[in-house]
């Protein structure tokens, strides 16, 4: 059993089944009915919230434990989300999506996290969205969610750098209390990105 398998086998929801706030106060920037990649969406609490609000979503995740609650939490919500169980090396980046989601996806080293950058924006169709949220490197200070590497967290000018010649909707470094199940829990260190693919 992997350390996800590990961790999400524990009861209950490790990250809560609310959706991050950042997808609540961003999701009003997808076109109704929009076709949403969530990558690497644990329990499903993003991508179930995001299909209630009419968009067609596809989540994938590593973990078969995980995908199992995320299928029980959509279920109970009485929402449609395909869910896949894939790898991001495992994933077929070709497929087009009007967004493309992440959050809290910081279990990459840089390299590999520049890949993942890469796949993620392939996968974003012209003009479509790209949604990452997660930690800004003090996080580690905080204590209070994700790795324990800073080498692993975001920076404005990491993402800006990532996505050279994307239109920037919102870019944001700042510190917030958060509460999202005994994952993600207390003051914490967050950086907001919102891009839009060129045409």
């Amino acid at each position: 059993m992997s350390m996800w398998d590990q961790r999400y086998a524990q009861p209950g929801y490790l990250f809560g089944v609310e959706p991050a706030d950042f997808i609540r106060a961003q999701a009003g920037e997808l076109a109704p009915g929009s076709r949403v990649l969530c990558v690497a969406d644990g329990e499903g609490r993003n991508s179930a919230y995001l299909a209630g609000l009419g968009h067609e979503v596809t989540a994938f995740d590593a973990s078969p434990v995980a995908l199992e609650k995320a299928r029980a939490l959509a279920a109970e919500k009485g929402v449609s989300v395909d869910f896949q169980h894939a790898g991001i090396e495992d994933w077929d980046w070709s497929q087009g999506f009007d967004a493309v989601v992440g959050v809290f996806i910081q279990f990459t080293p840089p390299d590999l996290r520049a890949r993942l950058f890469d796949w993620m924006a392939q996968a974003v169709r012209p003009g479509g969205l790209l949604l990452l949220h997660g930690y800004a490197p003090r996080q580690v200070e905080y204590g209070t969610g994700g790795p324990g590497n800073p080498d692993h967290m975001y920076t404005e000018d990491l993402l800006r750098a990532a996505f050279d010649g994307w239109e920037i909707l919102r870019l944001e470094d700042y510190d917030r209390v958060i509460d999202e199940g005994p994952g993600h829990s207390g003051q914490s260190a967050l950086v907001d990105f919102v891009a839009r693919k060129a045409w």
